[in-house]
């Protein structure tokens, strides 16, 4: 099944991709003539446990001298008008189709971790990450606004990574292993469409889900 799963993701990204090209070529001259340089966030991500890459996003905040872990409520501020924006309508992961054609990662599958994360989960992360990292997941659909409300509350990165460690990775690597356990090609394509039309939900049984 990874083949065809494979196979569908450089199909769907090489379409994706031209279909799009208008849309990112706009959003990158609308960051780059609203926020300046840089156009692109890079940042490093675990594929598995010991390989990393490099993950491509718009850029949707102001860098910061010393800048670790996931975005909460103490990095609000931070948040230009136009990432605001691109956030809200996921805009800002349009450049990771490159990251897919490059086959770090597939359309659907678990978040790419950062390496901290990973290094101090090791046997949690040894399991969500025998799927490939992807851009959207049920875990993405089904937990991120809960996820968002935990975090913004948080005023400090002691108390956004003490949030995110504690009530965020466990639920979100229970959704990915239970998603990995009954993924087909199908389920993949529905997950998709339910991310891009967010009144699509996957079953009714998912809807009890926290998110």
């Amino acid at each position: 099944m990874k083949a065809v799963i494979r196979l569908l993701d450089v199909v769907y990204a090489l379409g994706l991709g031209i279909l799009l090209a208008p849309l990112i070529l706009w959003v990158a001259c609308l960051v780059r003539l609203r926020d300046g340089a840089p156009v692109f966030y890079r940042s490093e991500r675990m594929r598995t446990q010991d390989r990393p890459f490099t993950l491509l996003k718009f850029r949707t905040m102001s860098a910061a001298a010393r800048d670790y872990g996931v975005s909460g409520g103490d990095k609000a501020a931070r948040v230009t008008p136009t990432g605001a924006w691109l956030r809200r309508k996921r805009l800002d992961e349009l450049p990771q189709l490159w990251n897919i054609l490059r086959g770090d990662i597939s359309f659907v599958g678990p978040r790419p971790p950062l390496r901290r994360y990973v290094e101090m989960y090791p046997d949690l992360y040894r399991a969500v990450l025998r799927d490939k990292p992807g851009v959207t997941g049920l875990a993405s659909l089904a937990f991120h606004r809960h996820e968002e409300a935990l975090l913004s509350c948080t005023r400090t990165a002691e108390e956004t990574e003490a949030v995110y460690c504690r009530r965020c990775i466990p639920r979100k690597a229970r959704l990915d292993l239970v998603y990995a356990r009954r993924r087909t090609p199908c389920a993949d394509f529905r997950l998709m469409v339910a991310t891009v039309f967010r009144s699509v939900t996957m079953h009714r049984r998912g809807r009890s889900t926290e998110g």
